[in-house]
């Protein structure tokens, strides 16, 4: 069985916090140069001509990383994820959304978190370049940035990687 070099190993701060995914490729570098120990081995081994290493799933760095807390990066599909896919106006769940300045940009409105909402190609249309009340529509909920959990930023690689939730879910 042919390992995939490119798929994802979560890396983990020596306090077991979630730091980061990486690559097999990448894990097994830090595990032969004695940075990182394995904590996860669910696919198998890679062979060499001479040594034979583990596929790693989970491992853990030897020395503690201290940095700074991390921040969900302001983007469209951030926006859609935070929002659930949903319109912020009407309401409706759906893949087709827009992207809506509750303040519209030319009357002061940011491009920042609590500014931005998810909003179908209707509401958008009738908003038009006016703030809410002048609409007559309001939001489901009020904006803001999400909170940068292990959860929330891990969650999309748990489907293909179950053995990862107890190391997510703890913080």
């Amino acid at each position: 069985m042919e390992v995939d070099l490119n798929r994802a190993v979560l890396v983990l701060n020596a306090n077991y916090e979630p730091l980061h995914v990486c690559s097999t490729k990448r894990a097994v570098g830090l595990l032969v140069t004695g940075k990182a120990e394995l904590m996860v081995n669910g696919r198998g081994h890679i062979r060499t001509t001479r040594l034979t290493y583990p596929a790693p799933s989970v491992i853990r760095l030897e020395h503690m990383i201290k940095r700074p807390r991390p921040r969900v990066k302001l983007s469209k599909r951030e926006i859609f994820r935070r929002d659930n896919y949903t319109c912020q106006y009407c309401g409706r769940q759906t893949q087709h959304l827009t992207i809506d300045h509750v303040i519209p940009r030319h009357k002061g409105g940011g491009h920042e978190w609590d500014n931005l909402v998810a909003a179908c190609p209707p509401c958008n249309r009738r908003k038009g370049g006016r703030n809410p009340v002048e609409a007559q529509m309001h939001l489901k909920r009020k904006p803001a940035e999400p909170n940068a959990t292990p959860d929330y930023l891990f969650s999309r690689h748990i489907k293909e990687n179950m053995e990862w939730e107890k190391f997510i879910k703890g913080w």
